[in-house]
């Protein structure tokens, strides 16, 4: 669900000081679009949504979730906005965020 390895990456990237700082922006920002999603989905922005939280998730290392949003991404694009199940997608952050949260506190 999360590459590790991309996580490590961007700590050692930015450094440990600001990792903590970007882990906090990223979830803001990613929680103020799949709150939008929840109660205001707008499926003729959806692909520009999803193409965001997809460049994020890459970022921070939520493997699943991009994944999720990329096809979102896609069939978007591809005029099947109707088709794209946003219940999934926003649920695999939220699992996404839990383990990634999880594994930090416990290191």
């Amino acid at each position: 669900m999360i590459n590790w390895k991309r996580v490590e990456e961007l700590r050692d990237e930015i450094g440990a000081e600001d990792f903590n700082e970007v882990v906090e922006l990223f979830l803001d920002e990613v929680e103020e679009v799949i709150e939008r999603l929840q109660t205001q989905p707008d499926l003729g922005r959806l692909e520009a949504d999803l193409h965001f939280l997809k460049g994020s998730a890459l970022n921070l290392g939520f493997h699943a979730f991009s994944l999720l949003c990329q096809a979102g991404e896609v069939a978007a694009a591809s005029g099947k906005a109707e088709t794209v199940d946003l219940a999934k997608t926003i649920q695999s952050f939220f699992d996404s965020k839990a383990e990634f949260e999880s594994k930090l506190a416990a290191a």
